[in-house]
């Protein structure tokens, strides 16, 4: 259909890459899909390890910085459609 935007399956490694480097390929895709001009797609295993990274490297006194309704709401702002196959 010519009214969807090309869309690309990000591996679990273009996930990270996208949300923690802007300049990589897959992060440059993210921005993309924040404009809609492409259609992102992840599995939710993939959401696991970018949780498993940041609440085990960013951290203060020992504790995540974040907490989990803050990363429930980066998740739901990820230009990013969730599924698994």
């Amino acid at each position: 259909m010519d009214w969807r935007p090309s869309g690309h399956l990000l591996s679990t490694s273009d996930l990270v890459h996208a949300i923690f480097d802007v300049d990589s390929d897959a992060g440059k895709l993210l921005v993309k899909a924040t404009m809609g001009e492409v259609e992102l797609f992840a599995a939710p295993k993939s959401w696991n390890a970018i949780l498993w990274l940041i609440t085990n490297t960013l951290k203060a006194d020992g504790a995540p910085i974040y907490s989990g309704s803050q990363l429930g709401e980066l998740k739901s702002s990820l230009p990013i459609v969730w599924r698994a196959d």
